[in-house]
């Protein structure tokens, strides 16, 4: 999918007479970067002012949960700025991650584990939204008990898989035999709901405050399992921690204080929110209200990672567990003097 960045430029479109200039000075460029040290990973870019150090960070477009980069500027050192791309999907971001499209991402754990099981550079350096799921359906669905018989969406791979399938299993309910599940993206269930193609559904934010407008209600809290609420982290990889570790500090410090400065400005979070992305103002104050931004990676938050890794891969989602002492990598984590992190709510 095609990242999109929330400004553009537009390129005049050159004459046909001077296509071989054109294309004679692209090949001169192109010569002059494959001689460039390529493990400089940041670089001077536009969007900065003269001599900034712009750090590209990947999120996804309208998830409030996962709206933290668009507060990094106000917390980043002076001579650092953000350029934030938005994609459609969390593991859409962890291949841009990956392939050094991006340097540092905003996305949803399970695509990180995704990525560090089949070997892939990835490095969870801070949390940064717990909550953001929600397991809804119709009125008539007093419990999740009632859910036996019932068709329930649900986004495959994604955390909300696994916590709809630890749930009924807790309530003594086989997921592949007493119910119908029907494998939906995220931007699909809140339709799907309202059409009638499904009674109820395990889903990330806005899609369950969505369907709550439209008679939907919560009919079992998704976070009572041993993955809890995790869900949102941020990520680089070994590649941009080797080229340049100062500035992941400063990255990992602005992003605690931006998710700091949410929590204790929910109102502030919402407004700017619907702002940027169009969103309806009552939707997003209903998601918001259903987000734990954090960003420590303290061991009881750990112990809910490694109990997704451990849950996905008896799903099949993931070969194995990835090596947790590899995967995570807590060195950037803030001193005791940065604004103080709640613990799991």
């Amino acid at each position: 999918m095609t990242p999109q960045r929330r400004t553009a430029a537009t390129v005049p479109r050159p004459r046909r007479a001077g296509w071989a200039l054109i294309t004679a000075l692209l090949a001169v460029a192109a010569l002059l970067a494959g001689c460039s040290n390529i493990d400089s990973t940041f670089t001077q870019r536009a969007g900065g002012g003269d001599g900034d150090q712009v750090v590209r960070v990947g999120t996804l477009r309208g998830q409030p949960h996962l709206f933290a980069p668009f507060f990094w500027d106000g917390f980043l050192p002076a001579g650092t700025v953000a350029d934030v791309v938005v994609f459609d999907s969390s593991p859409d971001v962890k291949n841009a991650l990956v392939s050094g499209q991006i340097d540092v991402a905003v996305m949803g754990v399970p695509a990180m584990l995704a990525g560090a099981a089949a070997q892939q550079d990835v490095r969870l350096v801070a949390a940064s939204a717990d909550g953001g799921s929600a397991i809804v359906g119709r009125p008539e669905i007093a419990d999740v008990k009632a859910l036996r018989g019932k068709r329930v969406g649900y986004p495959v791979g994604s955390s909300q898989e696994v916590l709809l399938r630890s749930t009924l299993r807790a309530n003594g309910i086989d997921p592949d035999a007493e119910v119908t599940l029907v494998n939906l993206t995220f931007a699909d269930m809140a339709n799907a709901y309202a059409s009638g193609q499904i009674d109820a559904f395990s889903s990330a934010e806005l899609g369950p405050s969505v369907a709550k407008q439209k008679g939907a209600h919560d009919i079992v809290s998704p976070y009572d399992t041993p993955v809890g609420k995790v869900n949102i982290g941020l990520a680089t990889t070994q590649r941009v921690i080797d080229a340049d570790p100062d500035l992941v500090r400063r990255v990992v410090a602005a992003h605690t204080e931006a998710v700091h400065h949410m929590d204790t400005h929910r109102d502030e979070w919402q407004r700017r929110v619907v702002a940027e992305f169009g969103l309806d103002p009552v939707v997003a104050a209903s998601a918001i209200a259903n987000t734990w931004p954090r960003a420590d990676l303290a061991p009881g938050y750990l112990a809910q990672v490694a109990a997704l890794a451990r849950e996905m891969a008896r799903l099949g989602q993931l070969p194995a567990a990835p090596e947790m002492s590899t995967f995570v990598d807590d060195s950037f984590q803030p001193s005791a003097s940065a604004p103080k992190q709640e613990a799991q709510k």
